[in-house]
């Protein structure tokens, strides 16, 4: 059965009031955010920066960003990064890790329970 309906999260149900859903668009966005703004990354494979990361849908992203999340509400994010030649990879994909936990956490009242991070690329200061 072909599924044309954009994947949603259900972040909150409230049975006085109903739900809330949340695309996993939305959800995407603000991790490649969260991501490009720690220091030492130089952004997302494909030549995806901050500038463009919110424009961008999740068919562009599906490579270097995904969600998944169960029926306990257990969101678990993998995700794709270059860092600048020159940092300490540990500390960045770190930094990496609790940005996106952060994020996730003030923007949608989310806790992730795990975030892994790739790093696909090392990109030297003039190609940044």
């Amino acid at each position: 059965m072909a599924e044309n309906k954009e994947k949603e999260f259900k972040i909150s149900q409230d049975d006085s009031t109903g739900f809330i859903m949340l695309a996993e668009d939305v959800m995407v966005a603000i991790i490649g955010l969260a991501v490009t703004e720690v220091d030492g990354v130089a952004g997302l494979p494909g030549g995806i920066s901050r500038d463009n990361v919110a424009k961008l849908g999740k068919r562009s992203l599906a490579k270097v960003i995904s969600v998944t999340y169960d029926e306990e509400k257990n969101v678990r994010v993998a995700v794709a990064m270059e860092v600048k030649f020159g940092v300490n990879i540990m500390d960045v994909s770190r930094n990496v890790q609790e940005r996106v936990k952060q994020a996730l956490q003030t923007m949608l009242g989310i806790t992730a329970s795990a975030v892994s991070v790739r790093v696909a690329g090392i990109v030297l200061e003039e190609e940044a």
